[in-house]
């Protein structure tokens, strides 16, 4: 799949995962999140939306630009 053709998803970091386990921990690494509040523009994959729906209460999908 080219670059072109391939969609972004835009994730905000919105909630600490202090206090979550480990499990939930490692995606948000995974998804790219080192602070709070930042967001990450990743294409936009099965996984990726699948990471996301294991901690919406961490993350949330940004709209636009």
């Amino acid at each position: 799949m080219s670059e072109k053709n391939s969609k972004s998803i835009r994730i905000q970091y919105f909630r600490s995962s202090i206090g979550r386990s480990e499990k939930q921990k490692r995606i948000v690494k995974g998804l790219g999140f080192r602070k709070l509040n930042k967001i990450v523009e990743l294409v936009d994959t099965p996984q990726i939306r699948g990471m996301v729906a294991k901690i919406p209460h961490l993350v949330r999908i940004v709209d636009g630009e």
